[in-house]
């Protein structure tokens, strides 16, 4: 049976099942996505809840993150754009060169643009905040890149859900593959942990992943491998935090490995996104309808 702790969950419902993806933003709000809604949530300080409508009710909003203009900047993934959304609701969206490239991951690059993943088209993109996208294949087809971040070596990583493998591209688009030991593992959310190296999910195989920048894989069983790990994110304490979206958990990971799960109060509320905040605290996206503040600072 997993080791489950406590820490300090406080849950807010919002008004509609969806939220997805999940990022803190420069103006201190939670922002996320409504994946099954066509809508952008902003959950202030004091809980209270907006939300912003997109052009597309089904372009399926997934991932969220910070940009480094101050505004967020998520993916639709069926209406294959590329939205930006500043602190004060104007959003704009641009269209993927690509069709039907279903962009998912997103991250704020070394570079000063956005980089993203292209499931459908096995392509990684890159997008600057004046809307200007370049597009780099990859080697093999078939590989699905789900999530993307940005490395300590000024490199940005990404899984390859299909091809139980992690990648990397440098901002110049050169492309190094780093095959998993686990065949079947399904990778999917992926971080840059306090001690430089890259920690990912592998949502099948329930499992996760660490791997050096020179392309060292140590992969670590969760204690209940039914759980379905789906996102991560790191803390400023160097460990990295994650969600089980199949057992209605999230789980903590240090830098030795050594792992920690949470119940969430309400079950089955299916936590996907999550993501730090300036306070220590994490924020995770609840599908069923609420966004939740864990906090372990007293435990």
């Amino acid at each position: 049976m997993p080791d489950l702790s406590t820490v300090s969950i406080v849950e807010f419902p919002v008004d509609a099942a969806g939220p997805y993806g999940i990022a803190v933003g420069g103006d201190d709000a939670v922002w996320f996505t409504y994946v099954h809604d066509g809508r952008i949530g902003r959950l202030a300080g004091n809980g209270q809840h907006t939300s912003y409508r997109l052009e597309t009710p089904s372009g399926r909003p997934s991932i969220i993150t910070a940009g480094p203009d101050g505004a967020l900047w998520f993916t639709e993934s069926h209406a294959h754009r590329i939205g930006r959304i500043s602190t004060d609701g104007a959003i704009t969206g641009f269209a993927v060169p690509t069709a039907d490239a279903g962009p998912f991951g997103i991250t704020q690059g070394p570079d000063g643009a956005l980089w993203f993943t292209e499931p459908h088209a096995d392509r990684i993109g890159r997008i600057s905040t004046d809307g200007a996208i370049t597009e780099f294949p990859l080697p093999s087809s078939g590989t699905f890149p789900a999530m993307i971040t940005a490395g300590c070596d000024g490199a940005l990583w990404f899984t390859l859900n299909q091809a139980d493998a992690v990648g990397r591209i440098t901002t110049e688009g050169k492309v190094d593959i780093h095959p998993l030991p686990t065949s079947g593992a399904g990778p999917v959310g992926i971080t840059t942990g306090g001690n430089g190296a890259l920690w990912f999910v592998e949502i099948v195989a329930g499992q996760l992943g660490r791997i050096t920048v020179d392309g060292a894989i140590t992969e670590f069983p969760l204690p209940d491998r039914e759980g379905r790990p789906h996102a991560i994110t790191s803390a400023a304490d160097g460990s990295c935090w994650f969600t089980e979206w199949g057992a209605n958990r999230v789980g903590r990971v240090g830098a030795d490995g050594h792992i920690t799960e949470y119940a969430l109060p309400a079950r089955f509320s299916e936590p996907h996104g999550i993501a730090a905040g300036r306070d220590g605290a994490l924020w995770v996206a609840l599908e069923s309808g609420a966004i939740a503040r864990v906090d372990d600072s007293a435990v």
